[in-house]
């Protein structure tokens, strides 16, 4: 945590190159982009599509090789699914998630004339401050700054005054969100002298409940129910997607219960549970991803850490779609005043990533 706040200290400086020559040395057009998926795989209407989504904008926009896109189906798959696509020739290497960190900084040090995109992840094992390899780029969010706008909103909507928050792995790209949730509605308890409960997430232990992967399956059904059985009508699922556990979860227990979504608009991208979702807390994966290959593509890879924000719309809420005549006016001011003092500095949203 220290080191990727030092890391981060140095963002703001002009990018440089870092010499590596895979994207440089193409052209666009013989230019080949590759990514790897975690085990939530392309089809999680979350983070590993807004990837795809990203990478294959880039290569439409660059005009170059049709990239190869290859799907983990468990941890023990990535190293080997990176070693494949460097067999394959490609100049620049995305990988997706906090789990295949170690794999892709292990290639990145064995291919030091790739280009490697890490989407969630510093690579900063050592926690010195700095990426563990020069020739990869980070794409990382501060989803707490988002998150603590829809703890906000949670706990001004909630009727029954408890809300409630599940992840499938207890990792920082999980817990961050979590925890930001929970600091949102600790703010609006104070500034109402309310009592909202948050049962899911203990912020002083820094652990809660967990399914213990990212699939769609009846161990995050159940993990969803165990939140509802405690009078939760507001839920949060982060982890790709067991979201689609928590909507059966919601739909079987026969009440309002609003659902809150992770990574994308999942209104827009699954919108079979567009009418339990009160938002979603958003990260610009697509956007992030785009532009580095993009500039790869275009011989400019640039390793300095892209760290998304409120302020650079990196993170932010999705509008609240069906939910919107049920969220009062002055709750929507309130969130766009506590946004703009997060921007300001005025409020510090605590992470991992806060500088």
């Amino acid at each position: 945590m220290i080191g990727a706040a030092a890391l981060l200290a140095g963002c703001g400086a002009a990018p440089e190159s870092n010499g590596a020559s895979g994207g440089a040395a193409a052209g666009a057009s013989d230019y080949l982009p590759c990514m790897v998926s975690d085990a939530g795989g392309f089809d999680d209407k979350s983070f590993n599509q807004l990837g795809k989504e990203g990478v294959d904008a880039a290569a439409s926009e660059l005009g170059s090789k049709t990239p190869i896109e290859v799907e983990s189906q468990a941890e023990t798959d990535y190293a080997s699914n990176l070693q494949n696509l460097v067999d394959q020739g490609c100049n620049t290497i995305v990988t997706v998630g906090f789990l295949l960190a170690p794999a892709a900084l292990e290639s990145a040090k064995a291919n030091p004339d790739l280009e490697y995109v890490s989407i969630d992840d510093t690579v900063d094992s050592d926690f010195d401050g700095k990426t563990d390899a020069p020739n990869i780029k980070p794409i990382i969010f501060d989803t707490a700054q988002a998150a603590y706008l829809a703890g906000y909103l949670a706990a001004g909507t909630s009727k029954t005054g408890v809300v409630g928050t599940f992840g499938g792995l207890n990792i920082p790209t999980v817990s961050i969100f979590m925890d930001g949730f929970a600091q949102g509605v600790e703010k609006y308890n104070t500034d109402n002298g309310a009592s909202v409960r948050v049962v899911g997430w203990d912020r002083a232990a820094q652990d809660g409940s967990f399914t213990g992967g990212f699939e769609a399956n009846d161990t995050a059904r159940q993990t969803a129910q165990a939140l509802i059985d405690q009078n939760v009508d507001v839920l949060l699922p982060v982890g790709g997607p067991i979201y689609q556990s928590a909507a059966v979860a919601i739909k079987d227990a026969g009440r309002e219960i609003a659902l809150v979504g992770v990574d994308a608009d999942v209104y827009e991208t699954d919108p079979s549970v567009g009418d339990l979702l009160l938002t979603s807390i958003l990260k610009g994966i697509d956007v992030g991803t785009k532009d580095a290959i993009v500039a790869a593509g275009n011989g400019e890879f640039d390793a300095a850490p892209f760290v998304g924000t409120l302020e650079n719309e990196g993170v932010g809420l999705a509008p609240y779609h069906d939910w919107s005549d049920r969220v009062p006016a002055e709750l929507t001011t309130k969130i766009d005043e506590l946004k703009a003092s997060i921007v300001s500095g005025d409020i510090t949203v605590e992470s991992y990533l806060a500088g």
